[in-house]
């Protein structure tokens, strides 16, 4: 009843909620891209985005086919498997972001490994820049990271938005210097944060450095100060700090994959990638 293809369209417009980045994502046409979905709805009979010249949004019957595709296309990708015979193995040294510390990544990872399991998956947690970096140098296969927003390299998971989080008991004094809580350098979310307030002038203070996310949330929670976080990865116990505060907007990053420079992806990095672009819905949960 409903196409692959339709599918995948579907899921890469619903992960970046823009047409323009799912037609990259897939190396489609846009117009292709909004054929899929307009097919996509007719063969569900039901409208699955809202959308104008600004902005694209999940409707309820679309966040519902989210977990639908999803699995119709996990599925798809077992059977294709099993009856082709091919059975992956070999090393695959994957690099996640400490932003995916708390999501359902552990998920996505479980069913590969149930899926695969001679392929030998090494996990590196780092941060974003470190991660670039250690790809560059050929340390790592497959990466999930943030990237800054002139940079054009990978492919997009999905696209968020920056914003500022705190205790809710935190109140920021606008005649002190603003106290932050940052990943070391060269931490992505560090650099646009402090990009922000040197450009709007607002003075800052280093209230907490620390290289593990936990770490941050701990003196987050604990009203040491502010951090920068996406805004659909804001944990528990934190929220994000009201606009009277005076914080200056963060602008907005991607999630994206990258592989090896001057290596085809391919094999168990191609499954990764199609398992982590198919379930990046998970990305935006908390774990369980």
């Amino acid at each position: 009843m409903y196409d692959p293809g339709q599918l995948r369209t579907f899921l890469a417009v619903a992960q970046t909620l823009s047409f323009t980045q799912a037609a990259r994502r897939l190396g489609l046409r846009q117009s292709t891209v909004s054929q899929h979905v307009r097919r996509l709805e007719d063969a569900v009979g039901r409208t699955l985005f809202t959308r104008d010249t600004h902005s694209v949004e999940l409707t309820e019957d679309g966040e519902a086919m989210l977990g639908f595709a999803r699995r119709i296309l996990e599925v798809h990708e077992q059977a294709a498997a099993f009856f082709t015979g091919t059975r992956l193995r070999g090393r695959l040294r994957f690099g996640a972001s400490e932003d995916f510390v708390l999501t359902r990544l552990t998920e996505i990872l479980e069913a590969f490994r149930h899926e695969h399991p001679e392929v030998d998956l090494e996990l590196t947690v780092e941060l974003s820049g470190t991660l670039h970096e250690q790809l560059a140098a050929g340390k790592l296969d497959l990466v999930l990271a943030k990237r800054r927003p002139e940079d054009p390299r990978g492919e997009s998971v999905w696209h968020d938005r920056l914003v500022w989080i705190g205790s809710e008991r935190l109140r920021i004094d606008p005649e002190r210097p603003v106290p932050l809580i940052v990943y070391p350098p060269p931490g992505i979310s560090r650099a646009l944060a402090l990009e922000a307030l040197e450009r709007h002038g607002r003075a800052w203070r280093i209230a907490c450095t620390s290289g593990s996310l936990n770490g941050l949330l701990a003196a987050a929670r604990a009203g040491l100060g502010v951090m920068a976080h996406a805004r659909g990865l804001v944990p528990p116990g934190l929220v994000r700090v009201p606009e009277r505060a005076g914080l200056p907007q963060l602008g907005e990053v991607d999630f994206v994959l990258l592989g090896a420079a001057g290596r085809e992806r391919g094999g168990a990095g191609a499954a990764l990638a199609r398992a982590i672009l198919a379930g990046g819905d998970r990305l935006h949960r908390a774990a369980r």
